[in-house]
């Protein structure tokens, strides 16, 4: 009996045991699969559509866009790259709205020459001012995509493909595998491609539907950990009731030498500037951040100045400051989280957009500049910063100074999430509580501060 009992003893602990690392296996991958989540646009994506819209003898042509579902993340120069594998032995006879970047060996066709032969193949979009008969819709901006809430008009690149030696039914075609997306650089991971319900099309008059022959699905995610190692932006602080100015954190994007080597930081009084910053190099190669050295080191700094408060308004400055002397930032986005953002009554010199990633929960705003005016982020110089004032309407149940509720929660530029100072180094109220009256020397030292920080 008691042999009987140690038994069972034994096999309930073999049991547990592997009942454990079950448990453990499934908990490691799910964290693989939570490096893309993003809180503030949780079902954002690149999705990719595969159209077969015609049979060929030996294969198809197909239509592929890519939609960028992101709210705030767009592709900047130089643009996207897309890769995959085939699955059989097929060759691309042409392309229309972009190429590959290499033919491959192509030597045993012998009359008509295929546009690439690699099992492989990497292609890039077509630059603006291809010639029309090498165009379709969508095409041909340089691999640029914009955000959907930015300009959804322009979130959408396509390009078609004639793909040969690849079956001619639904039965006999393999879906390509092992998908990449480069947008320029890494962070974009690929999920397989799934066979889905075939696209159908109306006509202009709308009164015919026609339908793809084969459609398959390719949906991509972003993750900034995967992107860069290192942040890429960081968020300072003042208060017009506090003389102190929070910097961004020490190293918050990384601790740098003074070198002029690959990764490292510059003093803006080098001499020749202009030949280190920009080497010589390959068109189209993304080269990594040269900085301005700071005591950050990052190429991005949002500062976030309480600037006033009025009976039922108070009112925020942000300054956006480009610290990167090889980016100009085109099309920039900022984002940020604050509960009175549902109560923005006035911006002034920004683009303004509510973004409610949950339901019932308006705390989350997108600000990007005016076309032709401020959207263009220059490089780190006199002209690389951006600036607008916006105004909240207060809600007295909820507003105060107090505990740095006046500051984000959190700020996001280009998509990526910005390093914000510890909380407990916030600009406080001085003692007493809040007045609006303040001594002559506070207030003539306060601007003169924010000069001298501003010109570091």
């Amino acid at each position: 009996m008691e042999s009987f009992f140690s038994r069972s003893t034994s096999i309930v602990s073999k049991l547990s045991f592997w009942a454990l690392w079950i448990v453990f296996l499934i908990s490691s991958s799910s964290f693989t699969s939570t490096e893309a989540y993003d809180a503030l646009d949780p079902e954002g994506n690149i999705t990719m559509k595969w159209d077969v819209m015609s049979w060929t003898p030996d294969g198809y042509v197909a239509v592929v866009t890519m939609f960028n579902f992101q709210k705030y993340r767009h592709i900047q120069s130089p643009g996207w790259t897309l890769g995959w594998k085939w699955a059989k032995k097929e060759v691309i006879w042409s392309m229309v709205g972009a190429q590959t970047t290499e033919q491959g060996d192509c030597s045993k066709y012998k009359g008509n020459i295929p546009h690439c032969c690699k099992k492989d193949p990497t292609v890039v979009d077509l630059l603006p001012g291809t010639p029309y008969n090498q165009q379709i819709a969508n095409c041909c901006k340089g691999g640029v995509m914009n955000s959907w809430v930015q300009d959804p008009a322009t979130a959408a690149s396509s390009f078609q493909i004639s793909v040969g030696a690849a079956g001619t039914t639904n039965k006999t075609v393999r879906v390509p595998r092992n998908f990449t997306l480069l947008g320029p650089g890494p962070g974009y991971t690929c999920g397989p491609a799934k066979i889905v319900r075939p696209t159908k099309f109306v006509t202009t008059d709308t009164r015919r539907t026609t339908q793809a022959m084969m459609t398959w699905n390719i949906t991509c995610t972003y993750s900034q950990f995967l992107a860069q190692r290192t942040p890429t932006c960081c968020v300072s602080l003042s208060s017009f009731y506090n003389e102190t100015i929070v910097g961004c954190p020490t190293c918050a994007c990384g601790c740098q030498n003074n070198k002029t080597e690959s990764g490292a930081c510059l003093d803006p009084d080098t001499p020749h500037l202009a030949s280190v910053v920009s080497p010589p190099t390959k068109k189209g190669t993304v080269l990594p951040p040269l900085v301005q050295c700071t005591r950050h080191m990052c190429p991005i700094r949002v500062h976030w100045h309480v600037k006033q408060n009025y009976k039922e308004y108070w009112r925020v400055k942000i300054t956006i400051t480009n610290f990167n002397y090889r980016l100009n930032y085109t099309q920039w986005n900022l984002v940020a989280q604050h509960p009175n953002l549902d109560n923005i009554t006035q911006i002034f010199s920004f683009n303004y957009k509510s973004l409610t990633p949950y339901a019932g929960l308006n705390d989350t705003a997108m600000l990007w500049g005016v076309k032709f005016y401020n959207d263009f982020l220059s490089e780190a110089g006199p002209l690389g910063n951006v600036q607008s004032e916006i105004l909240f309407r207060k809600d007295q149940s909820t507003f105060t100074f107090e505990k740095g509720w006046a500051f984000p929660r959190r700020i996001y530029f280009n998509g990526d999430n910005c390093v914000m100072p510890p909380p407990d180094s916030y600009p406080f109220l001085p003692n007493g509580g809040f007045r609006l009256q303040f001594s002559f020397f506070a207030a003539v030292l306060l601007p003169v501060l924010i000069f001298f920080f501003f010109s570091a």
